[in-house]
C-alpha cells in the first residue's frame, strides 16, 4: 500500500515582500529567479563560488566564497530569511550547514536526491509517479 508523501514535518512558513532570498548558485536560472523575486518585492543575496556570474549581476548582495567556506556559508544564511538552489548540484554538506540557520526549499534532503539519478528514480517510482522503466547499474 502507498502512503501519500510528507514533503515536511516543518509547519509552512511565509515570508512577505521585503524579506531577503538566498540563492545558492549564481547561474543564469538564478538570474531569472532573482529578477522575478525584485519584480515581487523580494532582495535577492546570491552565494556563488565565482565572480561575475548571471544571477550576481542583477541581484541585491553577492557573497563569493568556497562553498567548503562554513563560516561564509553561516554568514551568508544569517543574512537571509529562506533559501533555495540555482542548481542541483550545490554541495550537499553546504545544503546542510545553511539549513542548520536558515528554511531551505527545498531542504537538503531532496537536494541528496536530485543529486543521484537512481536515487531520484526510485523515489519516484516509490511515489507512485510514471517513469520511464530503468535499471541500476553498477
Amino acid at each position: 500500500m502507498n502512503r501519500p508523501l510528507r514533503f515536511s514535518t516543518i509547519p509552512e512558513l511565509h515570508w512577505p515582500p521585503g524579506s531577503t532570498v538566498g540563492l545558492m548558485g549564481g547561474g543564469q536560472l538564478g538570474r531569472m529567479m532573482a529578477m522575478a523575486a525584485a519584480r515581487m518585492g523580494y532582495r535577492t543575496h546570491v552565494f556563488t563560488d565565482q565572480q561575475h556570474t548571471p544571477a550576481g549581476e542583477v541581484a541585491a548582495a553577492v557573497t563569493v566564497a568556497s562553498f567548503s567556506d562554513q563560516a561564509a556559508l553561516e554568514r551568508f544564511a544569517n543574512s537571509v530569511q529562506v533559501v533555495t538552489y540555482e542548481f542541483e548540484n550545490v554541495p550537499l554538506a553546504a545544503a546542510k550547514i545553511v539549513a542548520e540557520r536558515v528554511a531551505v526549499r527545498p531542504g537538503p534532503n531532496v537536494l541528496a536526491i536530485a543529486q543521484d539519478r537512481l536515487a531520484e528514480k526510485n523515489f519516484l517510482s516509490k511515489a507512485a509517479l510514471p517513469v520511464a522503466p530503468y535499471r541500476g547499474i553498477e
